[in-house]
């Protein structure tokens, strides 16, 4: 099953890359609970539950405040118990003209083929003053 996971996992960041939504929504269970990391501008909705939550409380807001968002250097990393570790950068520039790169780490869970789970860690410190 661990394989499986960590191919769901790169499918997922690969069609972010390319801006494929539609794909990365349809690798979430319809009972997703995600979580931003605490301190993170998005974390004001946590946790979002189902794929509509994450795409109006997160992705469409990072779509609204960015002039890109770009995720890069990522790692894969094969957890216990159907749990998948992502290690990589935010390479992104808010609309205001601030640009920022921030280490991530993004933490799965899988039931079934599909992502039950998220919980993001991120330098929000690093965030929130491009933000300002």
């Amino acid at each position: 099953m661990s394989n499986e996971n960590m191919s769901i996992i790169d499918g997922l960041y690969n069609a972010f890359a390319v801006g494929d939504i539609p794909t990365v929504l349809g690798s979430m269970d319809a009972n997703i609970a995600w979580n931003e990391a605490e301190g993170n501008a998005y974390a004001d909705g946590n946790p979002y539950m189902g794929p509509d939550a994450v795409l109006n409380g997160v992705f469409g807001r990072i779509m609204q405040e960015h002039e890109y968002f770009n995720l890069k250097d990522i790692e894969l990393h094969e957890m216990l118990n159907d749990k998948v570790l992502a290690t990589l950068r935010y390479d992104a520039k808010y609309k205001n003209g601030h640009p920022y790169n921030a280490q991530v780490a993004h933490f799965w869970t899988l039931k079934d083929g599909k992502i039950v789970a998220f919980q993001q860690y991120v330098d929000t410190k690093k965030l929130n003053d491009a933000k300002s």
